[in-house]
């Protein structure tokens, strides 16, 4: 009997012991997200002890949700996007995927403990990016666009960002090795490495975003290029009109511009999307903004555009957005299922294209659309975001004034 008692005793400690054999370990690791051609795309990822997760971008920490198992395998869920984690511990920390079950992607993922993003093979640095570079992407093609790299580096280590006309890649940090720029970020939704060679000044490489997008690119010093005011972009159909709009909140309740709520008062529009990074961004800034600011005359309202597949998914995702970051006004659900922005113009007929995700409208006491800025230059992109900060305090400051 004794001997009995003791071997259950035995099997029970195992089996215990063997249940915790898949968990994480708390600790600093080194994530990969790979390509289409498997090149790494490395972000720093700390699991605390207390199982929640942070991924570290230069001067930007994500905060994602607690690490959960199902079984053997764990969970690691953002509390915002769509996108998750799903793996299983491994001999050097852990495997398994980044998955978007929307937007139909499956990118492989491993981790493993470490501090280093990037590892320079040499202890030389032989070229300095640091400043403005004038990016050209897919230059000779239909889609070919403009953007600007802005790069700080100090020895080896290089960190910045690259505006287009519509928004940012966020912090991107990484190195300068040899004759070489790597720089990577994952910010929870899309992971981006931008990898180049330099020769006579002129960089020559590409951009990727998760194992589904790779573009040439090609960049070099110029002062003098700008990139189109955002003020000029996105136009009325017709300057006399108002702007319409009529959708459901997350409640299921008809929010119009005809509304009692927004009668008399400045209207601030904001077309968004809860899966963009740029729009997270720019959501964080009004909802802060208005905590800070109590203008009895200023109304705010988004209309979201979700590729979730299903209406319940996008108010899912929608309310989980307004709990996260503190958001009082209304994010209504103007289409779900496509982000497509031809579609989304026909949602909104008052403006003549739907150019970007997001846009902001600045409506008027009398219901006149006064200005419309298209994307947004997040805190990644230092003094643009500054300006767009004070830019948007004076209009809204002189819209209220206006008697």
């Amino acid at each position: 009997m004794y001997r009995i008692n003791c071997l259950i005793i035995l099997i029970l400690f195992s089996f215990l012991g063997c249940r915790d054999d898949y968990r994480i370990s708390s600790g600093s690791y080194i994530g990969n997200l790979y390509t289409s051609d498997n090149l790494e795309i490395p972000f720093n990822l700390y699991i605390l002890n207390d199982g929640l997760v942070q991924i570290y971008n230069h001067k930007q920490i994500v905060e994602m949700e607690k690490i959960s198992y199902e079984k053997d395998s764990f969970l690691i869920k953002s509390p915002v996007f769509e996108g998750y984690f799903k793996g299983k511990k491994s001999v050097d920390g852990m495997e398994g995927y980044f998955i978007n079950k929307s937007l139909k992607r499956k990118t492989k993922f491993k981790a493993s403990l470490g501090h280093e993003r990037f590892k320079s093979k040499f202890d030389k640095v032989s070229y300095n990016f640091l400043g403005e570079w004038k990016v050209v992407f897919n230059i000779g093609q239909l889609d070919e666009y403009q953007a600007i790299g802005l790069f700080s580096q100090e020895d080896s280590k290089v960190s910045g960002t690259v505006r287009t006309k519509t928004g940012d890649y966020g912090f991107l940090e990484g190195i300068s090795e040899d004759n070489r720029i790597i720089l990577s970020t994952f910010n929870g939704a899309y992971s981006y490495l931008f990898k180049g060679e330099v020769n006579n000044d002129t960089i020559n490489g590409f951009i990727y975003s998760g194992n589904y997008s790779k573009k040439p690119f090609i960049a070099y010093k110029d002062k003098d290029f700008y990139l189109p005011d955002p003020n000029s972009l996105t136009e009325m159909n017709d300057q006399s009109d108002d702007f319409e709009f009529s959708f459901e909140d997350s409640s299921g309740v008809i929010i119009s511009d005809k509304d009692s709520i927004f009668k008399d008062k400045v209207v601030v529009v904001q077309i968004m999307g809860t899966w963009c990074p740029n729009c997270l961004d720019e959501t964080v800034f009004i909802s802060e903004f208005l905590n800070r600011n109590d203008y009895n005359n200023l109304r705010v309202v988004s209309l979201a555009f979700e590729y979730a597949k299903t209406k319940q998914e996008a108010i899912n995702n929608i309310n989980k957005l307004k709990e996260r970051f503190n958001i009082k006004y209304p994010v209504l659900l103007a289409q779900y299922g496509t982000s497509n922005k031809d579609e989304a113009q026909k949602k909104i007929p008052s403006i003549k294209q739907v150019i970007s995700y997001p846009t902001l409208i600045f409506i008027d006491r009398n219901k006149k659309v006064r200005s419309i800025h298209t994307g947004f230059n997040g805190p990644a992109t230092g003094k643009k975001y500054e300006e767009f900060k004070k830019k948007f305090q004076k209009l809204i400051s002189e819209l209220i004034d206006e008697v």
